[in-house]
């Protein structure tokens, strides 16, 4: 998996690239966010186009994100979801947790 983010608007961009499933990269995943937190950046996104497979674990780092950022008065919401991973969240009921978005600028503009 990789993580390349970008700032747009009053969100911060979260961009996961490949297969997401935790080890390693969900640490510095939780890491950035408690930077960007610390940083007074309370909005994410999470772009979820590129990513062709997720596990458990993955929907772990995706959960473990979403506390951290609520538990800190912030946001994060998903955008771009495939078929595949959206019927993960469907499956799994994480789909009433998280709010997601069609495109990443519906997103941000949700945080408004």
């Amino acid at each position: 998996m990789k993580i390349k983010t970008n700032e747009k608007y009053n969100a911060v961009v979260v961009e996961l690239k490949g297969n997401v499933m935790g080890g390693p990269e969900a640490q510095e995943f939780n890491e950035m966010l408690h930077k960007y937190v610390e940083n007074g950046k309370n909005n994410v996104v999470v772009d979820l186009a590129s990513v062709k497979f997720m596990n458990s674990s993955g929907l772990g780092m995706l959960i473990s994100g979403y506390t951290t950022m609520k538990n800190n008065g912030g946001q994060m919401k998903l955008a771009n979801a495939t078929e595949k991973i959206n019927s993960l969240l469907v499956i799994t009921k994480l789909i009433t947790i998280f709010e997601n978005y069609d495109s990443v600028e519906k997103a941000v503009e949700s945080f408004d």
